[in-house]
């Protein structure tokens, strides 16, 4: 008797679980984009320009083209010159050093390094996901360091790490 209603109720929760899990639809992604292809099938990229008070030459291109692979890599959008369905524009804003730490001698021991990028987003084909907003970046490195030798080297993961939240922000929806 007790075998059988074992068997009644391990049945049931399996029923009651196969029902539970057909009324859920899992999604995913590999991109980690959500875009609806049928309404939405190109981009304008506009080029972002250096406009914080300290410039490092390479910086500009390197925001550009990183931002355009990922849009290239990570969805079918068609890349246009200008009046695309989703536009992204904007400009670099900041580029800092401050010191982070003082070591016992008094001098600096850790610098940080900061890069802040204003991006506008418009959706075309849906103004409420339209944003204008701030991303920023930083990395640290040891004082005894100039900041030549590992500028290009910081500022290319910044940049990756600020395009990845602005691909998240504009179409992963995120």
């Amino acid at each position: 008797m007790a075998l059988n209603k074992l068997r009644l109720t391990v049945m049931g929760v399996l029923l009651l679980s196969a029902a539970l899990l057909a009324g859920c639809k899992v999604s995913y992604k590999l991109t980690g984009a959500s875009i609806d292809y049928t309404k939405v099938k190109t981009i304008s990229l506009e080029t972002f320009q250096n406009r914080a008070a300290y410039q490092w030459g390479p910086m500009a291109p390197m925001l550009n083209e990183t931002l355009s692979d990922v849009f290239v890599q990570q969805t079918k959008l068609r890349q246009v010159p200008r009046g695309g369905d989703l536009q992204l524009a904007g400009e670099i804003t900041a580029y800092d050093q401050f010191n982070k730490s003082i070591s016992a001698d008094g001098y600096s021991a850790m610098v940080q390094l900061k890069i802040t990028v204003n991006v506008r987003f418009t959706n075309n084909t849906n103004h409420d996901e339209d944003f204008e907003r701030s991303f920023s970046a930083t990395r640290d490195f040891d004082a005894s360091q100039s900041l030549e030798s590992v500028q290009e080297e910081l500022v290319t993961q910044m940049i990756r790490e600020i395009v990845e939240s602005v691909f998240n922000a504009a179409v992963a929806n995120w």
